[in-house]
C-alpha cells in the first residue's frame, strides 16, 4: 500500500489547483484550499475529472459511477478490470492524488489580454485607443517572463456577440512593444469600417520561446 502521507501533500495541492483553475471559467475566480478538497471532490462529476473524457464518463455512468465519490466507492481491481492501465489512474485521483510531475519552468504557449468596454467603439481611432493599455499589458508580461512570440491575434467581440479573431506571423520573434503595436493595429485596421459597435477587444501573442533561446532568430518583420 502505498504511502499517502507527507509524500502525497504536494499531489494532493496540485490535484486542487487543477480543478480550481477550470472552476467557473472564463471569468470566475475559485480557491479549493486542502480542508475544502474532500468535500469538494465528493460531489464533482466525474466528466470533470482531468483525464476523463465524454467516452470514459459515457462508460463511468453505465457503471453507476457519477461523481467522485462514486468513482472512490469503487475498488482498484474494479476499476482495472473495466478501464485498464487507466483504472489506477481514476483510483487515485478520487482521492485527490495526482503524481504527475510539476514543469514549474514550462514556457506558456501563449499570453493574452482583453477589455471588455462599457461603451460601444465605432471608429478606428476609439479602438485603436482602447487597444493600447491592451498592448501594454501583453507586452509587459513577455517582459517580465523573459518570452517573445511569433504569432500575434486579435480578438473583436461585437455588440450583437459575434465575435472574429485575426492572426499575423512573423518569421522571427516580436522583440518590441513597437513592432507589436504595429501589428496589431494593422489587424484592428482591416476590420473598418463597421457596421455594428465594438464590445470587446483582445490581444494575444503565441508560439512563445524564452528570450534566452531566441538570440539571433530575430528576423526583419517584412509585413
Amino acid at each position: 500500500m502505498r504511502n499517502l502521507t507527507a509524500s502525497a501533500g504536494v499531489s494532493y495541492n496540485k490535484f486542487l489547483a487543477k480543478l480550481a483553475s477550470d472552476h467557473r471559467k472564463p471569468d470566475g475566480l475559485f480557491v479549493i484550499t486542502p480542508q475544502m478538497g474532500p468535500a469538494f471532490v465528493e460531489v464533482l462529476p466525474v466528466d470533470k475529472f482531468h483525464g476523463v473524457g465524454p467516452a470514459t464518463t459515457a462508460k463511468m455512468k453505465k457503471l453507476g459511477i457519477e461523481t467522485g465519490l462514486d468513482l472512490r466507492a469503487q475498488s482498484m481491481a474494479f476499476l482495472q478490470q473495466h478501464f485498464g492501465k487507466s483504472g489506477a489512474y481514476y483510483y487515485w485521483i478520487a482521492r485527490g492524488i495526482d503524481d504527475r510531475p510539476v514543469c514549474a519552468n514550462r514556457v506558456r504557449k501563449s499570453v493574452g489580454a482583453e477589455n471588455t468596454f462599457s461603451v460601444d467603439l465605432f471608429t478606428f481611432e476609439s479602438a485603436r485607443d482602447a487597444l493600447s493599455p491592451i498592448i501594454d499589458k501583453v507586452w509587459r508580461h513577455c517582459e517580465s517572463a523573459g518570452t517573445r512570440g511569433r504569432i500575434v491575434t486579435l480578438k473583436i467581440k461585437y455588440a450583437d456577440f459575434q465575435q472574429i479573431t485575426r492572426s499575423q506571423s512573423v518569421r522571427g520573434f516580436i522583440e518590441g512593444r513597437m513592432v507589436l503595436e504595429e501589428i496589431c493595429l494593422e489587424l484592428l485596421r482591416a476590420q473598418f469600417p463597421v457596421r455594428k459597435g465594438i464590445r470587446l477587444l483582445g490581444i494575444s501573442l503565441s508560439a512563445l520561446s524564452s528570450s534566452d533561446t531566441v538570440g539571433g532568430e530575430q528576423l526583419p518583420l517584412g509585413i
